[in-house]
């Protein structure tokens, strides 16, 4: 089976109630991806969750609740570190790509670990760097077993 890197914008989608459609496509994703044991996580995407579920006007989760749901997804997937290795090679995708940042360590993330495939809203859908390739979930002609 295809292991996946899942951007934090499924992770923020699946307890938003604001966008019901959204929320339902990346509730099935994030459990078919547990239940298989392909979904993956970066650092990166656990804190950038907490930051946007906990940091607006009208945030998701209070401080503690964000605390458990990241410690369900740690639990749930594997998670990858940030290390020094994927903020070079994120430089390099900055470099060669003109990825914003923030992007390009995801898709170093993905790389490094020999990560196929990343599903995020924030890439050209379809898009392959290096090896990786980037689909978006909710896209309207998405479907999960196309892909993994």
């Amino acid at each position: 089976m295809t292991l996946v890197l899942i951007d934090t914008n499924v992770l923020i989608y699946a307890c938003d109630t604001a966008d019901s459609l959204r929320q339902e496509r990346a509730i099935q994703v994030l459990r078919y991806l547990e239940v298989t044991g392909t979904g993956r996580l970066s650092v990166q995407c656990l804190a950038e969750f907490v930051n946007a579920t906990t940091r607006s006007t009208r945030p998701l989760y209070s401080p503690p609740e964000a605390l458990a749901q990241v410690e369900r997804l740690a639990r749930s997937f594997v998670v990858f570190d940030l290390t020094p290795m994927i903020v070079l090679e994120a430089a390099h995708g900055m470099s060669d790509y003109s990825l914003a940042y923030y992007d390009a360590q995801i898709w170093a993330s993905a790389r490094l670990n020999q990560i196929p495939l990343v599903f995020s809203e924030d890439f050209q859908d379809e898009q392959m760097l290096e090896g990786v390739r980037f689909v978006n979930p909710f896209s309207a002609n998405f479907s999960l077993k196309d892909w993994v």
